[in-house]
């Protein structure tokens, strides 16, 4: 029995996304678990080394957990060697500082594996999915939503062609998230200036890209409205600012073999749903609804024959019309993040194969690029399929 350590550099801890989920959720959760199960009594040990431009903050983030490596040098960090050295650069900073230092870590040899989306424009992204196939690295995008039960469960009846012929996907992401004057917002005041790549199409388009691939083989067009509903907030000390970026955008795309999705996501409505998230694909053999973590579906045979009269109250119990998907997988409540940090390592470690890579976050870059061109233009926008 051996135990391999990995030393992963990860820059952007001190933000909600990279503590919370990528640290404390899924590499320090690998440890608790005692390491990465690799195999023939193999294990991967990671360690994280903390870098950010905080150092207070990653101070403390260290002694909360017991770590005893960090730094604010993230260049003297990938130049080291020896036991010093990191072989994984992770990235789960703002957007506008992202691209610069992802290619830094290409250039220091070092694998990477990034929040996204992976650059500010297209052509960053594409830079340096190029770069990082000419270093011959190892390179992953986080692609969690991919991982979540109730997506999962969609996917299984998608597999099992349950839906017969696809005719439409509704999507509905999104919650109210307050101004920050008489509540606290619930999310960093820079995701609503675009100066500092806020917006929630260039947060949200790339999730769509890579889930209406997976599940219905991507999408041919794009059409969008964007909107900055609320043109006034108040950052993290209580200060007025301008909000310059969409906390809006109502999408149509369409999707190959006729179907059409319509996703609306927005940071300025209130939830009336089961979950954060809900898809609804309609099928001519069945339907489904998908959230985070449920999925409930309504076969052709099953279906009730509704009668539209606005005269009288509906009588009709249509929640309870559905039928549940049931877990069936040992691990469905596995957390997504980890799930992925796992098929990452196994990549890194053992070459195992991995298709989520800095081309497919290009894409998602892409997808945002076209949405956010559709909305100025007013008109449709053809995607093209994109390749190094």
């Amino acid at each position: 029995m051996t135990r391999r350590t990995v030393r992963i550099a990860m820059n952007g801890v001190t933000g909600r996304m990279g503590y919370r989920q990528h640290l404390v959720r899924s590499l320090l959760a690998l440890r608790e678990e005692g390491g990465l199960d690799l195999g023939d009594g193999d294990t991967l040990w990671p360690e994280p080394v903390l870098v950010g431009r905080r150092p207070a903050a990653l101070r403390a983030i260290a002694e909360r957990h017991g770590l005893t490596h960090w730094t604010t040098d993230l260049d003297g960090l990938l130049a080291a060697r020896g036991d010093d050295a990191v072989e994984i650069y992770f990235d789960a900073q703002t957007t506008t500082a992202r691209a610069a230092a992802v290619r830094r870590a290409i250039a220091a040899g070092k694998h990477v594996y990034t929040e996204k989306p992976t650059a500010g424009d297209l052509a960053d992204a594409l830079d340096l999915a190029r770069r990082a196939d000419a270093a011959g690295i190892r390179h992953g995008v986080v692609q969690d939503k991919l991982f979540l039960p109730g997506l999962r469960k969609l996917k299984r009846l998608l597999d099992g062609d349950f839906f017969g012929r696809i005719l439409s996907v509704r999507g509905e992401f999104g919650y109210w998230v307050f101004e920050g004057d008489w509540q606290r917002a619930q999310r960093p005041s820079w995701n609503y200036r675009a100066a500092d790549g806020g917006g929630i199409t260039v947060d949200m388009f790339p999730h769509w890209d890579y889930l209406l691939r997976e599940l219905f083989g991507g999408v041919t067009s794009v059409y969008a409205q964007t909107a900055s509903h609320v043109p006034r907030r108040w950052d993290e000390r209580g200060e007025p600012y301008d909000a310059t970026a969409d906390d809006a955008v109502y999408a149509v795309f369409q999707l190959p073999g006729g179907a059409v999705a319509q996703i609306n996501s927005s940071w300025t409505v209130r939830v009336m749903r089961d979950e954060l998230v809900e898809f609804q694909v309609d099928g001519v053999q069945g339907s489904a609804v998908a959230g985070l973590r449920r999925c409930r579906a309504q076969h052709r045979a099953v279906t009730p024959r509704p009668v539209w009269n606005p005269d009288l109250c509906a009588t009709e119990p249509f929640r309870e019309q559905w039928q549940e998907v049931p877990d069936n997988d040992d691990d469905i409540d596995a957390n997504g993040f980890k799930a992925q940090w796992e098929l990452f390592l196994r990549h890194v470690a053992l070459g195992e194969p991995y298709r989520w890579d800095l081309l497919a976050g290009a894409r998602g870059v892409q997808l945002a690029e076209l949405g956010l061109r559709s909305a100025r233009e007013g008109r449709r926008v053809e995607v093209p399929e994109l390749t190094l």
